[in-house]
């Protein structure tokens, strides 16, 4: 019998921050009023799956991972995105997380494990 999970303490620390840092994300683009916009609530489902499916070590919630931590980094960095606007602390520390997670995903040691282990 398999159990579903929504974090996994096997896999390796890289892929077990993304998960924290998808599930975080989602949860302050919900705080932010992401639910009423489409595309935040898009965001909002998509992070909480990719969370889930990288936990339960699925191949798709890896590469679904890697679209929704690339999909918000892409729109910062976009011209007249959110950093075209206005720069201020709280926009550059997004920007960090969103970084963070991006390098957490796509890390030797992560794309490795998910290669071998994810089915």
């Amino acid at each position: 019998m398999q159990s579903r999970r929504w974090v996994n303490n096997t896999q390796p620390q890289t892929l077990q921050i993304a998960v924290f840092l998808l599930y975080i994300n989602a949860f302050f683009e919900l705080l932010g009023r992401g639910f009423v916009v489409p595309l935040g609530l898009a965001l909002i489902a998509g992070q909480v799956g990719a969370g889930y499916g990288i936990a339960n070590e699925r191949k798709w919630g890896y590469g679904l991972g890697v679209v929704m931590a690339l999909i918000p980094l892409a729109l910062h960095l976009l011209p007249g995105g959110l950093l075209g606007s206005t720069t201020n602390l709280a926009t550059l520390m997004t920007l960090m997380f969103e970084i963070a997670l991006v390098a957490l995903l796509l890390h030797p040691q992560s794309r490795e494990y998910q290669r071998i282990w994810f089915r």
